[in-house]
């Protein structure tokens, strides 16, 4: 996987995930007590939360992402935040900041422990310094049978107990550890430690859980490929036109995984970068929302339940009523 400027990873174009990030970001800039200080992101992407959290704590800020690309309209300059177009490495160990900041990031790193043990080395003695994660739960997508959440940028998956046991191995004390976002991201926060704390946080003791949802993954799993397989094939069986809400990596891996083609007509995506393009490996074309009214949809299969009734909103602002479902 190669991450340049052209990567687009947006999801700020959702009020509903707006709405989430603004709340997130009040929340840090209050535990971390960020007012006057400076915060760093490693894997900011286009600076969107970045920017959120230093307005709303009156911090400075730094963000670090080869993916950075300064679009107007979407992440003007604020002055008081800067952006370094690369990947953080070892070449950054020397950077100085109050909070360290790392969201959805941890999941793409392959070598996650000398990724946290680079931070580790960051930080150095200072103890009062703060470090926020925010990664998705792989729990939920095995107890889901989610295969469309499992995909190639993807190269590790965290529980919430395995997430923490990390950062204790490599010097972190784990302070809070919480699922959010209709429990499909882990949020943790920890401070440094002079050596490896003790597991203390409810949501820590699941190994026996994931062990069991693990072995059981792979037949859940054939069976909601074929449920899926059934309902798309039988309605494009009836000449009911099917798309999909979602033109991001779910939808890649849902479409790809199934070997769907023209049962799908298209995937759509609110997202503007997005418009225009194609599902890689699939070749679905992505359209925007304005464009389901010439064509209108039968059935419109939503690919996360969150944002289901902000898709029902949009469809009923453009006088559409097809059938609704989510994954």
């Amino acid at each position: 996987m190669i991450y340049s400027t052209n990567f687009e990873e947006s999801q700020h174009f959702s009020s509903t995930f707006n709405n989430f990030a603004k709340e997130l970001a009040h929340e840090i800039a209050r535990k971390c007590e960020i007012a006057g200080k400076r915060v760093l992101e490693i894997g900011c992407g286009k600076g969107e939360f970045l920017r959120e959290l230093c307005l709303s704590g009156n911090a400075t800020g730094l963000g670090i992402d080869p993916g950075y690309r300064a679009d107007k309209g979407r992440n003007e300059d604020y002055n008081h935040i800067e952006f370094i177009v690369d990947f953080f490495g070892p070449q950054y160990r020397n950077l100085e900041a109050d909070t360290i900041l790392c969201r959805h990031t941890l999941e793409h790193i392959s070598s996650v422990a000398a990724f946290v043990r680079l931070i580790r080395e960051m930080v150095g003695k200072r103890t009062e310094d703060w470090i926020f994660f925010e990664t998705p739960d792989a729990k939920r997508v095995l107890a889901e049978s989610a295969f469309w959440d499992i995909y190639y940028e993807h190269c590790s998956y965290f529980s919430a107990g395995a997430h923490a046991r990390l950062f204790r191995q490599e010097g972190f004390d784990v302070t809070d550890l919480e699922l959010v976002y209709d429990k499909q991201y882990i949020v943790q926060y920890a401070r440094p430690s002079k050596g490896r704390s003790v597991p203390r946080l409810p949501l820590e003791r699941d190994l026996e859980e994931m062990h069991h949802l693990a072995e059981t993954f792979p037949i859940r799993v054939r069976a909601s490929k074929h449920r899926w397989l059934e309902r798309i094939r039988s309605a494009h069986a009836a000449d009911r036109r099917v798309v999909l809400w979602g033109g991001g990596s779910k939808a890649v891996s849902f479409l790809t995984t199934l070997k769907i083609g023209d049962e799908v007509s298209a995937a759509v995506d609110i997202n503007p970068y997005k418009q225009g393009k194609f599902t890689p490996g699939s070749g679905h074309p992505v359209i925007a929302p304005t464009d389901l009214v010439d064509n209108p949809p039968d059935l419109v299969i939503v690919m996360n339940p969150i944002y289901r009734s902000e898709v029902v909103q949009s469809l009923d602002a453009l006088g559409l009523r097809p059938e609704v479902v989510s994954v």
